[in-house]
């Protein structure tokens, strides 16, 4: 067994080589300890994989992946693997403390996308509307289509920001064939923030009856005061589901955990639908997870510099990019974007897909420290820039 585990833990490191060196870690410490044609194996098996050669940009996945203390907790739960009823790191209970709520309050989701649809089924129950941004997360727009139901969409501000009044007059005009607002805060794919006075705002000027669905994916990389969670008014009582996940800055995109905040009342409505499907090595991860201050800080520093450092590269190029508080950011490459990903693509750099009505806008998710550097040559070749010239 001791064997089987080393195995299954240098499995697990190996995925993770590349990645560390980003964090300023040994960029190969998973391949140290083998045999040096182990070692040359696995490099020529990367090499192969046309998927480890691309540079992964388009889907706002922290690029680092689980810190070494989330890979250790999860390597540990494989003995946990062939029980029913194993201990589970108390996964809920330590969410809602992290959260200063009641265990209650918490639902536990394979990913915050499966919260985003439970509220769909739950709220949309009879042909009822969403009403929402566009664009926004459209996952949430394409559920309620398939569960025939609909969605008011609103326009964004010429900013690219969420227009709260507007969302207020469609949410009153319809208010008794609406099952829920939807606000995605900050945006996907714009990464611009709705402001916790514009939230109140929301709140207030909305019936009461009418439930508020709050997507915080993207939560940990904001920087800007006038932001703040809703969590304080799910605390206040108000008619408000928050949807959190491990995906981003966590590292877990590919393993599925995520979480709604709400009250208990709120959440009973929800749980017949939620499949309560999460396994026993994302449980012990996403533990681990919230208890790795240290990684989660680095994680956050590292993705906002190399944002900041791409953005101001593009500018310098004459680009326009929309101010962002997230993992990603939006460029105006000013031509049909279609090309311009299928362009990305040749040169193995993947990039956002379309957002309608922006088809103009590139969205890019910040990746490792190389890989934002081939994104930035790959730039430079598909449009024929140069920081010099400004324009293309």
């Amino acid at each position: 067994m001791a064997e089987l585990r080393g195995v299954s833990r240098r499995g697990f490191l190996g995925g993770m080589a590349g990645a560390l060196g980003g964090l300023g870690l040994a960029p190969d410490i998973a391949l140290a300890g083998l045999a040096p044609a182990r070692q040359a194996e696995l490099l020529r098996q990367r090499a192969a994989d046309p998927y480890d050669r691309m540079a992964k940009l388009a889907n706002n996945e922290n690029p680092w992946g689980p810190s070494p203390a989330m890979l250790d907790a999860m390597t540990d739960a494989f003995k946990y693997a062939n029980r029913y009823g194993y201990p589970d790191a108390q996964i809920q209970k330590t969410i809602a403390d992290h959260h200063g709520v009641d265990p209650d309050h918490i639902l536990l989701a394979a990913g915050s996308g499966e919260i985003l649809d439970v509220v769909g089924s739950t709220f949309l129950d009879g042909g009822l509307l969403v009403v929402g941004s566009e664009p926004s997360y459209g996952s949430v727009y394409r559920h309620a289509t398939s569960i025939k139901s609909d969605a008011v969409l609103v326009p964004l501000l010429s900013d690219h920001r969420q227009d709260i009044p507007a969302l207020i007059d469609a949410t009153v005009r319809n208010h008794r064939r609406v099952g829920f607002v939807y606000l995605c805060n900050p945006n996907n794919p714009t990464g611009r923030i709705v402001t916790d006075r514009e939230v109140r705002q929301l709140l207030d000027a909305i019936p009461d009856d009418v439930p508020v669905l709050i997507d915080e994916a993207y939560h940990h990389f904001i920087e800007d005061p006038a932001y703040a969670t809703a969590l304080p008014y799910v605390l206040e009582g108000r008619n408000v589901v928050i949807a959190r996940t491990f995906s981003k800055i966590y590292g877990m995109a590919g393993m599925r955990l995520g979480y709604a905040i709400a009250a208990p009342d709120v959440l009973q409505r929800m749980r017949p639908y939620s499949t309560g499907s999460i396994n026993a090595l994302v449980k012990w991860g996403g533990a681990a997870a919230l208890a790795d201050t240290e990684a989660e800080a680095r994680v956050r520093r590292e993705t906002i510099r190399l944002r900041k450092e791409a953005v101001a590269d593009l500018e310098s190029l004459g680009f326009d990019v929309i101010p962002s508080e997230t993992n990603f950011f939006m460029v105006d490459v000013r031509r049909p974007v279609g090309p311009v990903i299928a362009a990305f693509r040749e040169r193995e750099v993947l990039v956002g897909r379309p957002f309608p009505p922006m088809l103009e806008h590139l969205r890019v998710s910040v990746g490792l420290p190389e890989e934002m550097d081939r994104f930035a040559h790959a730039f430079r070749e598909i449009f024929e820039v140069t920081a010099t010239s400004g324009r293309s």
